[in-house]
């Protein structure tokens, strides 16, 4: 599998930290270009210093529409071409319904439906020109089952499901395989609105995955013969318990 990724250019949102960093990181591994999508500047500095050229910033902020709308032109402006786009900026609203925020609810709905919705928007007329590509979708245990901690995020993971589901039969005819990963709970910024208790109580029992775990999912779909489509793959700790 070394170098099995090389002449590719893969975008990742999210991708300074948890899962989407675990994703660029094992993309540039096999080595492909990784232009790696984020608000937080410094941190794909950081990114850069420590992986050379082969890592491409690009700092967007994927909640204003301005700033997103210019995703697929800067990212052709500075790699020349998409082969693979990983969906994967999210946040999390966890708790009793009645205690959300409701400005919190809109940002993540927003975020974690609406902008995967135009981002993947954008970029599909430029894989179907080219008659190939990959979209990849940051999904969730959550899109499988109604957990009854985090109504409002399961809501938003189950939208994407139907979503990348649906999409697929769209665009498979035109070489364009598009899936999902769906995670149980992965230790990373994301689980920092966890009830404080599910929190403790998934770290004493051992039910929390690494990120990179997740991200050798997702090298394990774009690695699949063109002919085989993974559309969506459950990986859960194996601790843990619904």
């Amino acid at each position: 599998m070394p170098n099995s990724l090389h002449g590719k250019v893969a975008a990742v949102t999210g991708g300074a930290s948890g899962i989407g960093r675990a994703s660029a990181e094992a993309m540039l591994a096999l080595g492909a270009r990784v232009v790696v999508i984020d608000r937080d500047e410094p941190a794909l500095a950081a990114m850069r210093a420590t992986h050379g050229d082969s890592l491409i910033p690009l700092v967007i902020d994927l909640l204003d529409a301005d700033s997103c709308a210019t995703l697929l032109p800067r990212i052709l402006e500075k790699a020349g071409q998409l082969d693979i786009f990983h969906a994967n900026a999210g946040l999390y609203v966890g708790g009793d319904l009645v205690d959300s925020d409701v400005h919190a609810i809109d940002r993540m709905l927003n975020l974690n439906i609406n902008v995967v919705m135009k981002n993947i928007h954008d970029v599909l007329p430029h894989m179907i020109e080219r008659g190939t590509g990959d979209i990849l979708v940051t999904s969730s245990l959550a899109a499988h089952f109604p957990t009854p901690w985090e109504p409002v995020y399961a809501a938003s993971k189950w939208a994407i499901d139907c979503f990348v589901q649906t999409v697929r039969r769209q665009v498979f005819k035109h070489g364009v395989r598009v899936g999902s990963v769906s995670p149980g709970p992965v230790i990373s910024a994301l689980l920092a609105d966890w009830p404080a208790e599910k929190l403790q109580e998934a770290k004493e029992a051992g039910s929390l995955m690494e990120p990179v775990e997740v991200a050798d999912a997702l090298i394990y779909m774009l690695t699949r013969p063109r002919n085989v489509t993974i559309r969506d793959i459950v990986i859960l700790p194996s601790n843990f318990d619904l």
